[in-house]
């Protein structure tokens, strides 16, 4: 095994497994691979792709979302670990073929110790490229027998776990008549307006892509925009739902929140571990962002069955999270926990108990 990865400090403070660092001249590639546990099988995580500032940044991220990766997998009962990649780049102008195709060679390197999938800068078309060199890929394209786009699911998780917010705190999942801000309407988040609107909730939304507002708009005349993410926060709302990148809570954030529930697709929300006790302490409940956005990593992989990909078996588990929410906000509010630390007990009883303790996933031979 190797050592865990060093902060960018120096100071080794993660326990991951491994952490792959990939550069390929010819093509541009600079990427980084982040395996944290294979203890209930192979890491599966998407790739992201997206200009970091410095390479420290990049390996801050990737050590984050695959740790995130290994309780979103333990937590929705999946038999995968968790990993996560970053390609350093802007996707609009370094992605190619050449550079997708070199990062394959990477994942097939790994011996299907990893999974590879979407993320933000990524798509299905891009894992076909990436499928050329490797066979360790999910979310690939309908037309390649793939899954298709994940943020279909991811979205219908997190309008699951907002129906269990309501009903944990409101007694009722219906959403109807209540006001939703959705921080961010690209993938996940226009889906999610979708599930939303059809439900009759207010819903109010916010992006830095107004094209993404455009088509919001255009589906929905009823959607109203606000012009920033601080608008929005300020806002009076019963949901909130930050739905772009990481960090989304702060103390500013929830200092200012009007909203009693917090439920989004945005993975890492929470600005510090702090911030979970303070969200508690000013009556917000939050629902945490790895058990309401599993849905689109149960859609992925999905596709690994060996009979092949079936949405609506997929969709069927992803409705779960409707459950696995609920279990977490009860346990949180009978032991006394923060609904994050509620989660994280969850997920590593899991991993104690059904992970191969003191291994990791080796391919079989």
């Amino acid at each position: 095994m190797n050592q865990p990865a060093p902060t960018p400090s120096g100071v080794f403070d993660h326990a991951h497994e491994q952490v792959v660092h990939c550069h390929d001249e010819t093509s541009g590639l600079k990427a980084i691979i982040g395996l944290y546990s294979t203890a209930l099988g192979p890491g599966l995580g998407g790739t992201r792709f997206h200009p970091y500032a410095t390479e420290a940044e990049a390996l801050t991220d990737v050590l984050a979302l695959s740790r995130g990766m290994a309780y979103k997998n333990a937590l929705a009962g999946l038999d995968l670990g968790g990993g996560k990649a970053v390609i350093i780049g802007d996707p609009r102008r370094d992605k190619s073929e050449a550079l997708l195709r070199a990062y394959g060679r990477f994942v097939e390197s790994l011996a299907g110790r990893y999974y590879t999938a979407c993320d933000v800068g990524t798509f299905s078309p891009d894992m076909d490229v990436i499928a050329r060199e490797t066979s360790y890929v999910t979310g690939r394209t309908v037309e390649h027998g793939g899954a298709g786009d994940s943020s279909v699911l991811t979205a219908f998780g997190v309008y699951q776990g907002m129906r269990a917010s309501a009903a944990h705190l409101w007694g009722s999942p219906d959403l109807a008549g209540r006001r939703v801000g959705v921080a961010g309407v690209g993938k996940v988040g226009k889906h999610l307006v979708d599930h939303l609107v059809e439900e009759d909730a207010t819903v109010v939304v916010t992006d830095v892509d107004a094209t993404a507002l455009d088509a919001v708009t255009s589906r929905h005349p009823g959607v109203r925009v606000v012009a920033s993410t601080d608008a929005l926060v300020d806002e009076t709302l019963d949901v909130y739902a930050p739905c772009a990148l990481g960090n989304a809570l702060t103390d500013d954030v929830v200092a200012r929140l009007s909203a009693t529930v917090v439920c989004g697709g945005a993975n890492n929300q929470l600005a510090h571990d702090g911030v979970a006790k303070l969200l508690t302490e000013r009556g917000i409940t939050y629902a945490p962002d790895y058990c309401v956005n599993a849905g689109g990593v149960i859609q992925v992989s999905d596709e690994l069955d060996p009979r092949g990909f079936d949405f609506e078996r997929a969709k069927a588990r992803a409705t779960g999270i409707f459950d696995s929410t609920l279990a977490v906000l009860e346990r949180a509010a009978a032991d006394g926990l923060t609904t994050a630390e509620a989660a994280d007990r969850e997920t590593e009883q899991r991993i104690r108990t059904i992970g191969r303790l003191g291994q990791v996933h080796l391919p079989r031979r």
